[in-house]
């Protein structure tokens, strides 16, 4: 990782680590709590002296208590919306402000996100993300995404078919038949990057379905300059609007394991409730330093 020393002047980031109790788990983010005064440039600079794969970046509401607007930078380019900086930065609210509801105006839209004390001490949050919508993929999209992961259409889970799914960000879904065909991930990056800027996509969801509440995730993220995303929050908000539309679930609590094949484990969290459009996502977060 490149150095993370900030420039005179501005706020010094934290660094949490998301989805994981384990400072060597989940998924790093930055986070600035006060971007006040910050330029798009200085953001974006901050995100790619980082290194991590996305760095929130947080303004108070002089107005509204507990109200932040949030930005969120990958080293490449800014997002929509990020769930595993979210969680982390809740966290760090919390831990400085105490545990209860903060509230985020993000580029995607209002994200309340509820922060408590775990039974070790410790804190998790909960965000609730924005409206999930499903859309059908393209045969020939999905094709290309295929040829561009070196998966063949045989070696996908039919139960589970590709869409494009939303919650703040869009991802397209893609089920693997085995947890093995998961496991191996070597992608074309230039190709798969191509593809998911022509399409506005901020990851690829890649899933095996342990069991009907319980699956494995991997989430390929060129287009911010990372091959892969540890611990994705908004994908498994979007991931959870799939699952509700698919199968018609109204409430269910769904296990999401993420990071273990790059030696960061996380585990997220996804709760659907009935005639909520809106998904949540539970995660605990540390500091890394």
């Amino acid at each position: 990782m490149t150095d993370t020393a900030p420039a005179a002047g501005r706020p010094e980031p934290l660094h949490y680590a998301a989805f994981t109790a384990d400072p060597a788990g989940g998924n790093p983010a930055g986070v600035v709590l006060d971007a006040t005064g910050l330029t798009d440039a200085q953001q974006l600079a901050t995100a790619a002296r980082l290194g991590y794969s996305e760095t929130a970046f947080l303004t108070a509401d002089p107005d509204r208590p507990r109200t932040h607007a949030v930005r969120y930078f990958s080293p490449l380019a800014e997002v929509s919306f990020c769930g595993h900086a979210t969680i982390a930065a809740a966290v760090a609210l919390g831990e400085r402000h105490g545990p209860g509801e903060f509230h985020f105006a993000t580029p995607a839209g209002p994200v309340p996100v509820e922060v408590t004390r775990d039974a070790d001490g410790g804190h998790l949050a909960t965000l609730t993300s924005v409206p999930a919508t499903v859309e059908d993929a393209d045969p020939q999209d999905v094709a290309e995404a295929l040829a561009a992961l070196r998966w063949r259409p045989a070696e996908l889970d039919d139960r589970l078919p590709p869409r494009i799914a939303y919650a703040g960000a869009r991802h397209l879904v893609l089920a693997a038949g085995s947890r093995a065909r998961l496991a191996e991930l070597d992608y074309d990056f230039d190709a798969l990057a191509a593809l998911m800027r022509r399409l506005d996509l901020t990851t690829l969801q890649l899933v095996w379905e342990q069991d009907a509440t319980t699956y494995h995730v991997r989430d390929p993220f060129p287009v911010g300059g990372v091959v892969e995303d540890p611990a994705t929050g908004a994908a498994a908000a979007a991931f959870g609007g799939y699952l509700r539309e698919l199968r018609g679930l109204t409430t269910a609590r769904l296990t999401l394991h993420q990071g273990e094949d790059l030696g960061r484990p996380g585990v997220l969290t996804v709760d659907l409730t009935e005639g909520e459009e809106r998904v949540r996502v539970t995660g605990r977060a540390v500091p890394i330093r």
